[in-house]
């Protein structure tokens, strides 16, 4: 796709034309920083402008301001006025506190910080004392004395080095991942007035010295802390975050991260995550230990250690993340109370999430920034789908306000949340939205009337389906124990072996079919929908499949980092959806496809039938994708289960027969 088609199809006004071409080459540009490329951008932004869209012309003309090139920036300079006048549609705000510093109460929300800390902590730190104990003295060592010392010293000196440590060796990772480029406060301040003040009144005031600041020139808006104590911090945010952010906004985040250093958030993490690791490394290390030859006791011991480490690493995990996340809410109190604009920050979170949304649109794969640092950043990129998609289509608070409803009341999503660092997103807004309460203000996504319409909703629906769906997801060990029970009953009675084999094999096959019928029901009758609507399903699970059909365009890969992924990303008129394939030979057959055919697949207009799936990340299980040029794909998800499924009963009835028969 040449830029000159392009230019030439803005030159003759035909500018819906313009943004499609001069999309498709700011997309296959290999230099971000070429004058073709910025070229193409400053066209694209003026197509958008012609053809109405002003939001996706601000964003652009937003990276064009902040651009390096000092020809792209002083072009971009005259269309400020533009940009900044008061009629341009933008998010209706609600508005903010007067004065700043208002105590809020929490009311329970996230629980007790300083609690949850030191209980991890300590239940860490016993783990971690104990298994190294029982590794020392498992060698039967003649002074138990020395051997306690030995562990204590052992635990101390690793997790000090690493306390220390960890800092710069994030720096050495995030330099050479990401290029993170340091710079002073007046830089900041230059793109952020507001955050300049609350870096220093927040340091000011807490007697910290201001973190070192970093920025990294990624257009997907993150940001995030680390360090070993609040005199030594880092602050690093992406590009993104000023570009898709107002400057109140971008204060609030800023204050959100001020509050990790503040609680000395990164500390403890820093703590935590390393004494999980230690249990693990013990893991790891008993278990090969055990396997070689020697003294049966000691491999015995050391087998014992290896489990019970496993499990104190499972249990430390789940610590962890219950910790994160009640480190999330607090640093979301924090932001509140030292900017007085809590309903800026809940805007702050579903912009970043609209933000993620619309640079993966524009990449044929997911960011390495934002899934390198999922754990670290100010927003979950998994939960971004859902709510990047209301806010894309219309600056509507009342439809984000339903894509909230699956987080806040579908059980899924409180099971969903264990396994996640950050909680979801309906339940940050959700506090944030009392804090507004208590300082008097309007609420921008009117979460009343979502708690509201959460209160209608069918409770035996939500909780009948969600316990249904936990028994299907064990459906085949569920059969394959019901039936082996059937067989023992039927050996005890006719004293025939045959159905102790046979009848554990057809229940298994029972449980695989069972569970493919409700994964992926009868879809002859899917109905034509959109992405926001079945994303604003609150009834939406991850097992039981919807059918569905869609229209829209490929828009790239669903696999970060994989140039052979098989998955998809589609884009309808109101968001963006994962699709699954799944080839009929397995495996080797989806990196064939993800070789040979993705490619040519971006950028065509499809029409697609699937089963939709919801969790923190919804996507759509595919059936079949047909492109306006003719070219048809079909996927084949249920098609093992029902070879599985099938092949088990009839080996189990040709094993009953063949067994019976000598």
């Amino acid at each position: 796709m040449s830029l000159q088609s392009g230019l030439d199809a803005f030159q003759q006004g035909r500018y819906q034309e313009a943004v499609y071409l001069l999309e498709e080459f700011s997309q296959t540009s290999l230099e971000l920083s070429s004058p073709d490329y910025l070229t193409a951008q400053m066209w694209l932004m003026k197509a958008y402008q012609k053809i109405g869209d002003i939001e996706q012309a601000k964003i652009l003309w937003q990276k064009l301001i902040n651009s390096d090139n000092p020809q792209m920036r002083e072009w971009a300079e005259q269309d400020r006025p533009f940009f900044t006048s008061a009629n341009q549609p933008s998010f209706e705000k609600a508005g903010r506190a007067i004065s700043t510093g208002v105590s809020l109460a929490m009311g329970g929300v996230g629980g007790n910080l300083a609690l949850a800390s030191g209980v991890t902590i300590a239940l860490l730190f016993g783990m971690v004392f104990v298994l190294g104990l029982s590794l020392i003295l498992i060698y039967n060592s003649s002074d138990p004395m020395t051997g306690l010392a030995i562990a204590i010293a052992i635990t101390l000196i690793f997790n000090t080095a690493a306390f220390f440590l960890s800092p710069w060796l994030m720096d050495l990772s995030q330099s050479w991942l990401y290029h993170t480029r340091w710079v002073d406060l007046a830089e900041i301040e230059s793109q952020s007035p507001e955050t300049g003040k609350i870096i220093r009144q927040v340091c000011q005031q807490k007697n910290i010295t201001i973190p070192r600041l970093g920025i990294i020139d990624d257009q997907n808006p993150t940001a995030f802390t680390y360090g070993s104590l609040p005199n030594s911090a880092r602050l690093v945010v992406s590009q993104g975050l000023f570009t898709y952010l107002d400057d109140d906004e971008i204060a609030t985040v800023y204050a959100h991260e001020l509050g990790h250093i503040v609680h000395w958030d990164f500390a403890v993490m820093t703590v935590a995550s390393t004494l999980v690791q230690i249990c693990y490394l013990i893991y790891s290390t008993a278990r090969r230990f055990s396997r070689g030859g020697g003294d049966n006791k000691l491999k015995d011991g050391l087998q014992i250690a290896s489990l019970v480490a496993y499990i104190f690493y499972v249990i430390g995990t789940y610590l962890l993340l219950y910790l994160s996340r009640t480190r999330e809410y607090f640093a979301d109190h924090f932001a509140a109370e030292t900017t007085g604009n809590p309903n800026g920050l809940s805007r702050a979170l579903v912009k970043i999430a609209y933000g993620i949304i619309e640079e993966g649109s524009r990449s044929q794969e997911p960011s390495r920034l934002i899934e390198g640092t999922r754990a670290l950043g100010i927003y979950d990129h998994k939960a971004a789908a859902s709510t990047g998609t209301a806010y894309r289509i219309a600056s509507d608070p009342q439809k984000i306000g339903r894509v909230f409803l699956w987080d806040m009341f579908n059980p899924w999503g409180w099971w969903m949340e264990l396994n996640s660092t950050h909680p979801l997103t309906g339940k940050r807004v959700r506090a944030l939205s009392t804090y507004a309460e208590q300082l008097g203000l309007p609420i921008e996504f009117d979460m009343g009337r979502v708690i509201g319409e959460g209160k209608t909703l069918n409770k035996n629906k939500l909780y009948g389906n969600f316990f249904v769906d936990i028994v299907l997801y064990g459906a085949e060990t569920i059969g394959f124990v019901l039936g082996l029970i059937l067989g023992i009953s039927s050996f005890s009675t006719s004293n025939n072996p045959a159905f102790l084999v046979g009848m554990p094999l057809m229940g298994l096959g029972v449980g695989i079919l069972i569970k493919a019928f409700v994964m992926f029901p009868d879809y002859s009758h899917a109905a034509p929908t959109d992405i926001l609507t079945l994303m604003s399903d609150p009834y939406a699970s991850p097992l039981r499949g919807k059918p569905a059909m869609l229209q829209g365009e490929l828009i790239g890969r669903g696999d970060a980092g994989y140039q052979f992924g098989s998955d998809l990303k589609l884009q309808d008129s109101s968001g963006m959806l994962y699709l699954r394939y799944a080839s009929r030979f397995g495996p080797i057959g989806n990196f064939l496809f993800g070789m040979k055919r993705v490619q040519s697949l971006i950028g065509e207009p499809v029409r697609t039938a699937g089963w939709f799936r919801r969790g923190v990340m919804p996507w759509m299980d595919l059936i079949k994708l047909e492109s306006e040029n003719g070219t048809v794909v079909n996927s084949y998800h249920r098609f093992w289960s029902f070879v599985l499924g099938g092949g088990s009963i009839i080996l189990g009835i040709v094993l009953m027969v063949f067994l019976s028969g000598n």
